[in-house]
């Protein structure tokens, strides 16, 4: 049986989830207790289960759940966007502001995923395979030099280049401390310089994707040779 989120959402509960999160991504699922988990919250270890049924049901809340709002928000997103390029822009700032805010998370999902129950497993690559294939159509319609259908497999590598230097998070942040909120320390960047940086990063690997892949396309398929570049008109030099 599924031990997806069924319960609402409430204080209580979404403080827990947070405190969880945040034990399971420093010590690892299997090192933390529920009693532990209840201390950080406030509350008697017995008393979590009022709100969740046990530590598996809180890894399958966390994991599934950020699975299905990247999902719904990136939707939300695209959908309110009027260009292309705006859709982009906006799945860009979404990302980074989970990647910022939620960074422990990503470390729980890249540790802990194997911990899931298999129906759970499944569940969140179904979601994670429709945000994936989000991104690819939007690259595509934004991008000049990714939009042929032959250049599919050159936008969905550049998604999951993108997804690998934004969910990079972790390693710049760190794990938080006890209390401490994941907005309060960024690296050695106030928030908002970081997510500028990680949006023009961003944007500027998608460009580089769209670049080179107008190179091969003007070579018939063929990649520039090593050290050539792309095969694009580059200025006259003086």
């Amino acid at each position: 049986m599924s031990n997806s989120p069924v319960v609402p959402a409430t204080p209580r509960r979404d403080q827990i989830r947070r405190e969880a999160a945040r034990l399971f991504a420093a010590r690892g699922f299997l090192g933390v207790g529920v009693d532990e988990i209840g201390k950080a919250v406030g509350i008697s270890g017995p008393g979590l289960y009022r709100h969740f049924s046990g530590k598996d049901a809180m890894l399958a809340d966390l994991l599934v759940g950020i699975s299905e709002r990247l999902l719904d928000e990136g939707r939300r997103r695209a959908g309110a966007a009027h260009t292309p390029e705006t859709a982009l822009n906006a799945l860009i700032s979404g990302h980074v502001d989970f990647a910022l805010d939620d960074s422990d998370l990503i470390t729980l999902h890249d540790r802990e995923l194997l911990h899931l129950k298999e129906e759970d497993r499944r569940r969140v690559r179904r979601l994670q395979r429709e945000y994936v294939e989000l991104w690819v159509t939007t690259v595509q319609a934004a991008l000049p030099g990714l939009a042929e259908p032959a250049a599919e497999p050159a936008a969905r590598a550049a998604v999951h280049a993108v997804f690998g230097l934004l969910n990079s998070t972790p390693h710049s942040i760190g794990i938080r401390s006890a209390g401490e909120r994941s907005t309060d320390r960024i690296g050695l960047l106030p928030r908002a310089e970081m997510a500028a940086l990680l949006h023009r990063l961003a944007e500027g690997a998608f460009a580089a994707a769209s670049t080179s892949n107008v190179g091969v396309v003007a070579r018939g398929g063929e990649s520039p040779a090593p050290g050539e570049g792309p095969a694009v008109p580059n200025r006259a030099q003086p």
